[in-house]
Parts: structure tokens; sequence; C-alpha cells
């Protein structure tokens, strides 16, 4: 048995993160299915990114971080499917769907009802993904809903390979 065996038929939670660099200004953001939380007092939530995506070269410069919550509605998986199948190496993501800024100037989807912005506190080596823990500072959840999972995603192809 191999290790994809191992989580087949897992169904993640899926997440879109956004960040800022402080520095810049640039923005960025992706989908993410590597998330959990870690610590319940104090709360500390996980995001992993790859280490291809432009939302981790982004994320480097930043100082927080927002994850976004979707749920399964046909605008949810079109807001999905924008942070998963581009990339902001080609195209602004941000030209394409409503938004606000948050925070330390993080993109806030208006379309995501549900997020936590958190204060970057540790960044771990995770392979090919690095690991950013958050410690909250702004949690929004205006509704609550069955969140979008891998199983429930629409088909697409990534923006880039993993």
């Amino acid at each position: 048995m191999d290790s994809d065996e191992f989580v087949a038929g897992f169904d993640y939670p899926m997440f879109v993160v956004t960040a800022v660099d402080a520095g810049t200004g640039t923005r960025a953001g992706c989908l993410v299915g590597f998330a959990t939380q870690t610590s319940i007092d104090p709360f500390r939530f996980l995001v992993c990114l790859s280490r291809r995506n432009h939302t981790y070269r982004v994320a480097e410069a930043a100082t927080v971080l927002a994850v976004h919550v979707l749920g399964r509605d046909e605008d949810q998986q079109r807001l999905a499917a924008l942070f998963g199948t581009r990339t902001g190496d080609e195209v602004d993501k941000f030209a394409r769907c409503s938004w606000r800024p948050g925070p330390e100037g993080v993109p806030l989807l208006a379309g995501a009802r549900r997020r936590l912005v958190g204060r970057i506190v540790a960044r771990a080596d995770l392979g090919d993904h690095v690991g950013l823990l958050l410690a909250p500072i702004d949690v929004a959840v205006d509704v609550e809903t069955a969140p979008l999972t891998f199983r429930s995603l629409p088909a697409m192809e990534p923006g880039h390979p993993a």
C-alpha cells in the first residue's frame, strides 16, 4: 500500500487563503486543502501552501493571512474555481471577484461569509509545502453552512502543479 491509498477517500474541507505583501501591496490567493486547527487554548490554525504557488511567494512577506470557508452553492464553487484553476503569476484574481481590504490590507472575499484572519506566528518546512501557523486577530461567521470539500469541488485543472 502506498500513501496515496492511505488518503484515498478522505474528504478534506477546502479553503481560499489570501495574502498581501505589506511592502509591495501585491495580493494573492489560492485554494487550499491542507489546513487544520492545531490548538484549542490558545486557538491556532495551520495553513499549508505549496512552494510552487504564487500565493506562497506573496505570503513569504506577509504578516497575516485570511482563511475563507466556502459553501457548496454554485457561486461559492465559482469562487473556488477562480482561486483553484488560475495562477496569480498570470491573472489578477481580485479583478474577477468582489473583495475588500481587511486587517493589514489582506484581501477579504465578499462571497465568503465565514473567515479567519490570523497573524503568522510560525513557519515550518513541511516538504513541498510550508506550514504557516496563525493566531486569530479577526473572525467572522455570518452563516453556518456545510463547507466546500475536496469531493464536492467542481471538476477543475489546477493553475499549477502542487
